[in-house]
Parts: C-alpha cells; sequence; structure tokens
C-alpha cells in the first residue's frame, strides 16, 4: 500500500489553535485558519510584513510590555534554536474595523524553532493560546455580583502577578547563564594562549566557542616542542559544558602537554592521560587525539581516543584522513590493553589539520559528509598559509550564524 500523499500546507492551515509561521527576522511567512479569525486579520494582512508593525504596542497602556517580551522571546529561540514557553502575557491588539479602538487580550505564546540540516532556525512556530476570555469569566463580569466580580479580579490580579514573576525568575536564569558563559570563555581564554613559535614551521590555531549556548568550552588544542625537529600537536573534547568543561579540560589538556614531553609516542601519551582522566570527575568519555611530527624523518605519528581523525593535505591535491590508529574515548576501554599508534610519511610542504567534531558535525548528517566538506575545502585553500587558511576553513564549514558546538582547529604546514 502505498503511503497517502498529505497536503501539509492544507493541514497546516486547518490546525486547530492559533499557529503562524515566521522567518527569523520576524517576519510572517504564514498563518493558520484560527489565528487569522482570531486576531482580526486577513492573510493578505499578515504574510510579508514584519509582526510588530502588524501588531503594534498598544500606546494608550504605559505599562504595556508585550512586544519586547514576545521580541525577546523570540530572537532567544533564533539563537538557542530552542523551544521557549512564554508567561501569561497581556498584548492588546487595535480592532481593524475601528483604528484607534484597542481590544484587550491575553495570551499564553510557545514559541518553537524549525531547523535546516545544519541545525539553523529557518523559521519560528508562534502557537498561541488566547485565555482572554478566562480572565475575563475569571473577574465575575457577566454574574453582576459585585462580592464575585471583586474576587474574580483578585484572581486575575494574582494569575497575571504570578505570571509576572515566573518571567522575572526565567530572566534571572537567563542572565546567570549568560555570566557563567563569561566566566567560562575567560577561562578558556587564558588556557588556550597562542602557541609559541615551532621552529620555522608555521602554525594556525582557532577556538570557536558555541553560539548562544552554554555548549562551550570543552575544545581545546596544545602543541609541544620535542627534542631535534619534532612536535607533538593534539586536540581534544571534553563531554559537558560551561565552567566544569572549561575545568576538565584544563587538567587534561596541562596532563597530556607534560606526558608528551616524557612519552615515546602518541599511544603511550594517551595511556598516560587515560589513568589520570580515570581520577578526574567529569573527564570520562572524552575524546582526543595525538600527533608527533618529525621533519629529521618526514614522518608522522599518531593515535586517537576516539576523536575524528586529522587530515593530511599532500601538495598533489589529495587528501588523507589519518584513521588507522583510532581507540575508545578516556575511561572507555580496559587499562592493560594499549592504544593502536599508526605512522605515515609526509612530504615537504603538506598541510596537517587537526579540528574537533564542531568543524564537520550536523545534525542527521553522516560524519563521512562533514569529512568529505572539509576535504573539499582543504583542497581549494590549499596554497595558502596556515592563518589564511585557518580562516578560510571556518567561514567554509561552519553556519553563518555560528554553530551549536564549540571548535577547535590547528593546522601545520609540515
Amino acid at each position: 500500500m502505498k503511503d497517502p500523499q498529505i497536503d501539509y500546507a492544507a493541514v497546516f492551515r486547518a490546525l486547530p489553535g492559533m499557529v503562524a509561521l515566521l522567518t527569523p527576522d520576524l517576519v510572517y511567512a504564514d498563518a493558520n485558519e484560527d489565528f487569522l479569525r482570531l486576531v482580526g486579520r486577513t492573510r493578505e494582512q499578515l504574510l510579508g510584513r514584519y509582526i510588530f508593525d502588524v501588531f503594534p504596542e498598544n500606546p494608550n497602556d504605559p505599562a504595556a510590555a508585550g512586544m519586547q517580551e514576545t521580541k525577546a522571546s523570540m530572537l532567544r529561540v533564533v539563537t538557542s534554536g530552542e523551544r521557549e514557553t512564554m508567561a501569561l502575557l497581556r498584548y492588546d491588539i487595535e480592532d481593524s474595523a475601528r483604528p484607534g479602538h484597542w481590544v484587550e487580550h491575553y495570551w499564553s505564546p510557545v514559541n518553537a524553532p524549525v531547523l535546516d540540516a545544519d541545525g539553523e532556525v529557518t523559521l519560528i512556530v508562534h502557537r498561541v493560546e488566547e485565555i482572554t476570555e478566562l480572565v475575563r469569566a475569571g473577574r465575575g463580569a457577566d454574574t453582576g455580583e459585585d462580592g464575585d466580580g471583586r474576587r474574580g479580579e483578585v484572581l486575575e490580579a494574582e494569575l497575571y502577578t504570578r505570571s509576572r514573576e515566573l518571567q522575572e525568575v526565567n530572566e534571572r536564569l537567563r542572565r546567570a547563564h549568560a555570566r557563567e558563559r563569561e566566566v567560562a570563555l575567560a577561562l578558556q581564554a587564558a588556557m588556550l594562549p597562542a602557541p609559541t613559535p615551532v621552529g620555522h614551521h608555521r602554525a594556525a590555531v582557532r577556538y570557536r566557542p558555541a553560539v548562544g549556548a552554554l555548549n562551550v568550552c570543552g575544545d581545546w588544542y596544545d602543541l609541544v616542542d620535542l627534542h631535534g625537529d619534532r612536535i607533538a600537536v593534539a586536540v581534544g573534547d571534553v563531554v559537558g559544558h560551561g565552567l566544569e568543561a572549561a575545568c576538565v579540560m584544563g587538567q587534561l589538556r596541562s596532563a597530556l602537554s607534560a606526558a608528551a614531553r616524557v612519552a615515546d609516542g602518541p599511544a603511550r601519551a594517551l595511556d598516560a592521560l587515560g589513568l589520570y582522566a580515570r581520577h578526574v570527575p567529569g573527564a570520562q568519555s572524552t575524546t582526543v587525539v595525538k600527533v608527533y611530527i618529525d621533519w629529521d624523518t618526514h614522518t608522522l605519528a599518531y593515535s586517537s581516543a576516539g576523536h575524528p581523525p586529522p587530515a593530511l593535505l599532500h601538495p598533489d591535491g589529495s587528501v588523507t584522513f589519518l584513521d588507522r590508529a583510532t581507540d575508545p574515548p578516556l575511561g572507555a576501554r580496559p587499562e592493560h590493553v594499549p592504544r593502536p599508534q599508526a605512522r605515515t610519511a609526509f612530504t615537504e610542504g603538506a598541510v596537517l589539520v587537526l579540528y574537533s567534531d564542531g568543524l564537520i558535525e550536523r545534525r542527521d548528517e553522516d560524519i563521512d559528509v562533514g569529512l568529505a566538506r572539509l576535504a573539499d575545502s582543504l583542497v581549494r585553500h590549499g596554497g595558502s598559509g596556515p592563518e589564511e587558511m585557518a580562516d578560510a576553513l571556518l567561514a567554509d564549514l561552519l553556519p553563518p550564524t555560528g554553530s551549536t558546538d564549540d571548535t577547535a582547529l590547528v593546522i601545520i604546514r609540515l
């Protein structure tokens, strides 16, 4: 039996309850029949117009805040990509048949994002329950009894007050989260300074925090000078977010940097880090990749603990992913089993790229698609220096409005 062909546009317009679609710029894209009927507007009066041009604030109410709160909620949804339920809202509407006459309305709104394949917000679903009649009924306006009317007014005032209090609590929580994000980013910046020069070799590093979320500060990079014409480079990703992830990141980065100076290869360095991570709360399931670069022998030795494979751009324009020594993340393997290590040769002029998953992974997309996108960008910018290439990769691979995950990137011209 064939699946039925569903006209989703017709379904949307027939949905019970008030639903409208807006662009990230808060312009009406569509509205269902109940929305049009209850706000007293035609589809032509809405589509293509800015929401607050259609529904401005009541100029006769100096305490009106419906427009400000609705706008703030919708912009948070665009930034965070997360649904937001607003508190009870009074937002009066001008009678389209009687200009200058404003009708009292109470609403219970929910704003939800519609995401594309890259996790970017393409539309806002604005669903509204009108509860004006419920509020009026609570006043006892139809009973004609003063006592009932007064009790109804008290009930309305208490309901509205509690709703405002909830809105204020939510706003305080948002401000607290914003402060934690700022502190975590400052800590991250202090622990991820610009790398010291690696001899005559050119390197570039980048860190990009997630946009509009606390999902930041788990990614790190590190470059360590070794004896001879050698360096060790690493990129890691701690599970978690905010201050806790930043603190764990700092401990693991320092431990791996120390281990790299005494271990005889990347796998042994990761073995030492794995033992250390077992005693650091929050360090379990961290992913990290370590590469030792030896310019005397023109070889790369590498080992990965569940991390995306480094990319090696060869002078002929081909790209190889270093994926022959991948093991589970930290804390997810037996202690007595040594981690694998692989070695590959490189030609002078090649480019080594280490990165965290924020650079390539997208929701509902196979990782191979992201790796192919990275390889294509590397080939197109292969003639650039590390600094220019780092900026080009970020511009090509991260969404224009920023990623929902933080990103670490290291590029070295070999």
